[in-house]
């Protein structure tokens, strides 16, 4: 087994998009580029340092060394060459020499990414669970950074409800450098499920306050659209938009209360063109994804019950209380709670805690 050059210059922590790009310029290929001397790589216009630092970095570079860390560790290397590689991913202006990934990438899939603060609502929090279960439910995948706040919500809603999900990292996708640690769970739960964990970065790469923005364009770059829980005005979620934006990619958001400091951000997203969604259904149909919307429309029309069908007209996206429910449709609690465990099962409602319930 050999690395790809892709591979290698991936390895080279100075190696930017826009050196790498200054390569493929100047050489013919990229194993020209690997053997080329000193004033071969003046012509790339790379800093001097830059070309000294990578000619010392080359010569000791231990290419089975690097082979058996990718192989213990069971991380995948993903070049644009690779039918694996996200296609949407490559339409970007930089996109990743190389992705770096632990666990599975589905070849075709329609990604969406969720993005949204680390501190947010109670309301967010229900909004989050509520529609990621619900595209999940519906075979879209849910891609997101593993931060704190959303990010992690949206990955474990999608994994509550057997759904697929990708974590975008800023570090390196080993075991040792999963950020932040408190979300390492999370993590191996991702890659145990069938999802993945991907990076630009290889692995052994310490994440820092420059990584983490620079793997938001890869969450927006490789889905379909971005979908703004909520936001603060100055919430890092707002730069996955912005990303979302200059790819030519749709971005959702939620109607918010216009005195709450998390909906600054997502009401100036609506402002500026962000489509309001009130449901996991207006996100798919503005997409225009007719198969996912025909399996939607497919687990609608579960044959229900009278009962069934009289807790779906009565229940919305706002919680009520199942005293209420028994009064207003005349059921005893016995049968209604029976009920309303089968529709939960069906994936029709949602017991939001304290026997509170929502439609799903």
């Amino acid at each position: 087994m050999s690395l790809s050059k892709e591979v290698l210059f991936s390895f080279f922590p100075k190696c930017t998009h826009a050196r790498y790009k200054s390569l493929l310029q100047i050489f013919s290929s990229l194993d020209q580029a690997w053997q080329a001397e000193l004033d071969e790589l003046k012509a790339t216009k790379w800093p001097d340092a830059i070309i000294h630092e990578f000619l010392s970095w080359r010569d000791k570079v231990d290419e089975d060394r690097i082979i058996k860390i990718l192989e213990q560790r069971q991380i995948q290397t993903i070049t644009k060459d690779n039918p694996l590689y996200p296609p949407l991913l490559k339409e970007i202006y930089d996109p990743p020499i190389c992705l770096f990934v632990r666990g599975n990438i589905k070849k075709h899939q329609y990604n969406l990414a969720i993005v949204g603060p680390r501190k947010h609502s109670a309301y967010g929090k229900q909004m989050t669970e509520t529609f990621t279960e619900q595209l999940a439910q519906a075979g879209i995948t849910i891609v997101s950074g593993l931060a704190y706040g959303v990010d992690a919500l949206a990955h474990r809603s999608a994994l509550n409800v057997g759904g697929h999900t990708v974590a975008v990292l800023g570090g390196g996708v080993n075991k040792e450098h999963v950020q932040p640690r408190q979300n390492y769970a999370l993590a191996e739960d991702i890659v145990a499920s069938g999802g993945a964990l991907i990076s630009e970065y290889p692995p052994g790469t310490v994440p820092t306050r420059f990584t983490f923005p620079k793997r938001n364009r890869i969450i927006a770059g490789m889905s379909l659209g971005t979908f703004v829980i909520e936001a603060t005005e100055s919430s890092g979620s707002l730069i996955t938009a912005q990303y979302a934006l200059d790819h030519h990619r749709d971005i959702f958001t939620i109607p918010q209360n216009i005195t709450s400091q998390t909906s600054i951000g997502s009401n100036k997203l609506i402002q500026t063109g962000a489509h309001p969604v009130t449901c996991a259904e207006d996100i798919i149909a503005l997409l225009d994804l007719k198969d996912i919307h025909a399996h939607v429309e497919s687990r609608r029309q579960i044959a229900g019950t009278p009962e069934e069908e009289k807790i779906l007209a009565l229940l919305s996206k706002e919680p009520t209380h199942i005293d209420i429910i028994a009064q207003t449709i005349q059921l005893p609690q016995q049968t209604l709670s029976a009920t309303l465990t089968i529709m939960e099962m069906k994936g029709m409602v949602k017991n939001t805690g304290m026997m509170y319930y929502i439609l799903k």
